[in-house]
């Protein structure tokens, strides 16, 4: 059976990709962008596109409501196309902003629509020095510094946010550094996910999985996928076709 879900971020490098497999699964998807340009596209994907802002609080709320969310679905990000370094450090203020008041505000809307569910993008790569692989019960690297202190500050914040949304389930993907289409790279450094896979794993955590973090990531030293693998059914082989 379908659900009404709520995309933010549908237009980003998961998003697009996520909204295919969605309604290939039988949902209803609202999905947002906050570039107007953008909304014919998430429509040819099969979308019902809105515009909307994560830092206007009272629109995203109506927008959330309107839609009658069941379950709500957080790929936001403000990144530079290809992670371009020359962009990077203004990138990382906006980036974290977003993780946490802008995560705040997407949680007090669903819960203002009476989701049960709520799914986030996180990342795999800010846990504190210590014996590796990394689970996902190893603490977050809280004493970092420099522009990696503010990376690490936003994730704990976005996932202080998801994780505390009772009486909704939350649950948290932390993923590895993404290739594949629309992401500007076709490799990338351990750990890593295709970002067909990535967006697979926000599929399966529809229905499946407690409320945590899992981690998403194609075979590596650095953290251990067996979560995501045992709770989701996932696989880091996924690809669309296309």
């Amino acid at each position: 059976m379908g659900h009404r879900i709520f995309l933010a971020g549908a237009a980003g490098a998961i998003g697009r990709r996520l909204v295919p497999q969605l309604v290939a699964a039988g949902h209803q998807v609202t999905a947002t962008t906050r570039q107007a340009a953008k909304t014919e596209d998430l429509r040819r994907l099969g979308a019902d596109p809105v515009l909307v802002d994560v830092f206007d609080a009272n629109a995203l709320r109506a927008a959330v409501v309107a839609a009658k969310s069941q379950i709500v679905i957080h790929q936001l990000t403000d990144l530079p196309a290809g992670l371009d370094p020359s962009k990077m450090a203004e990138a990382t203020i906006r980036n974290a902003r977003i993780r946490d008041e802008g995560t705040r505000n997407l949680v007090e809307a669903a819960k203002a629509a009476n989701a049960k569910r709520l799914i986030a993008q996180s990342i795999a790569w800010v846990y504190a020095p210590g014996a590796e692989p990394h689970a996902e019960t190893d603490p977050l690297d809280s004493g970092a510094e420099g522009g990696r202190a503010l990376s690490v500050g936003g994730v704990i914040a976005l996932e202080r946010h998801v994780l505390g949304a009772s009486p909704m389930t939350g649950i948290v993907l932390r993923y590895g550094h993404l290739y594949g289409p629309g992401t500007g790279t076709e490799s990338a450094g351990d750990p890593a996910v295709h970002v067909d896979a990535a967006a697979y794993a926000a599929l399966l955590a529809v229905e499946r999985g407690a409320q945590g973090a899992f981690n998403v990531a194609e075979p590596n030293r650095q953290i251990t996928t067996d979560k995501a693998v045992n709770e989701f059914g996932w696989h880091a082989g996924f690809r669309l076709t296309e």
